[in-house]
């Protein structure tokens, strides 16, 4: 592994500590709870308008930002942009107090559309930095090295909310993400200027193109058929990593520390569930895994309307993470098979704009359930019928194998 292929792959070492930390476990309950208070479910409506928000931001400039990527030589200096942008937002939590729901709500919006808008940038890096043949174990590497770095920063606040103020955490991640992303920032490839295309032409033509690939594929009743799915379940995934840690906190009473005990222990089920059934897949075939992956999501978010003590609430979390790594691989497969020769880059920026807009309805649906009724429990099923939807409608697709 060389020193552009070590920094890549630090670079998901580090933003991997605002996923863990930030996205999932401790910041949401920190938010919703003391920040804004929680009681009536109003913490939960505005962190799911906070998330919905950042990442509607994202997915709208999504195009605009692929084709910056993809066009001209700017990739460097976005990425540090981007990046900056989050990691100082990430430090200002430090100076939030109850009671400061606004400045909360607009900080998160720029820590997040900072993080995922970086992400557009980072993945342009890839085939820049290994040969195509290399590209799905260096991407590999990535995804194994960005664990590590969740499960370090988890500890890392263990160990900081047992000694310190909670808001030390907050600059352990924003000194966790601006260290270790350094080496990218030394050692990726340099933007080359006087080559490519200007940053308004650049992403006047990503827009152009991934606009033209989304008429395209709208076209094709069962292109379709597969972007809705994947946009309403995927919503419902991308729902219960937001809501997760914030239910297990107001309503069954979990502090920190055993908030990041289940965190690790889903990512641990989550690995051992996509390497067991990473060869189902192709011998089964991914529409197969993807209904039974869903099958199991509408049955553990029934049983979250039902679950009373923390014990079995680890225990369905854990099932949980069997299928969310199994989920995301057989989605991806089954949509390969609808890419068309040589044409994989442009229909993947279809793939990833979908993606990124799957983070908008669900968190403002379960916010406004949970203030509504003052009560967690009734959200948790109207996130059952976003993969009740998603799997009905991927019944119906014919699926192609390549």
């Amino acid at each position: 592994m060389n020193k552009k292929t070590f920094s890549w792959c630090l670079f998901d070492f580090a933003n991997s500590s605002y996923s863990a930390v930030i996205a999932a476990t401790i910041f949401p309950v920190f938010y919703a709870n003391h920040i804004v208070g929680n009681a009536h479910g109003q913490g939960d409506l505005w962190w799911g308008r906070a998330i919905a928000v950042s990442m509607a931001l994202v997915a709208l400039s999504s195009p605009f930002l692929g084709g910056i990527a993809d066009y001209s030589r700017l990739k460097k200096r976005m990425l540090f942009l981007f990046t900056f942008i989050s990691v100082l937002s990430v430090a200002s939590f430090s100076f939030l107090e109850k009671g400061m729901v606004i400045t909360g709500f607009i900080m998160i919006i720029l820590a997040n559309t900072g993080m995922e808008g970086g992400l557009v940038f980072y993945n342009a890096f890839l085939p820049e930095i290994a040969e195509k043949d290399q590209h799905g174990r260096v991407s590999a590497w990535g995804f194994g090295i960005g664990y590590a770095g969740s499960i370090i920063a988890l500890f890392l606040a263990i160990f900081l909310l047992k000694n310190s103020s909670i808001h030390t955490v907050w600059v352990m991640v924003a000194v966790f993400f601006g260290v270790f992303s350094i080496p990218a920032f030394l050692y990726l490839p340099e933007d080359r200027s006087g080559v490519g295309k200007g940053m308004k032409d650049a992403a006047k033509e990503g827009l152009k193109t991934t606009l033209r690939h989304l008429l395209s594929m709208w076209r094709d009743k069962n292109k379709r058929r597969f972007l809705l799915a994947y946009l309403l379940y995927e919503d419902g995934v991308n729902t219960v990593i937001v809501f997760s840690s914030i239910f297990a906190a107001t309503t069954l009473g979990f502090k920190e520390a055993e908030l990041i005990y289940m965190y690790l222990l889903v990512q641990f089920t989550a690995l051992t569930g996509s390497f067991i059934m990473a060869s189902r897949i192709d011998t089964w075939g991914p529409k197969k895994v993807v209904i039974i992956t869903l099958c199991l999501w509408v049955v553990v978010t029934v049983t979250a309307f039902f679950i009373q003590s923390k014990v079995a609430f680890v225990v369905l979390a854990s099932f949980a993470g069997l299928g969310l790594g199994t989920l995301q691989g057989a989605t991806r497969a089954l949509y390969t098979g609808f890419i068309p020769k040589d044409e994989e880059s442009r229909y993947f920026g279809v793939y990833n704009l979908v993606g990124k807009s799957s983070a908008i309805i669900g968190p403002l649906v379960f916010g406004y359930i949970s203030s509504i009724w003052g009560n967690q429990r009734p959200a948790i099923l109207s996130v059952a019928i976003f993969f009740i939807i998603g799997l009905a409608i991927i019944y119906t697709i014919e699926e192609n194998k390549r």
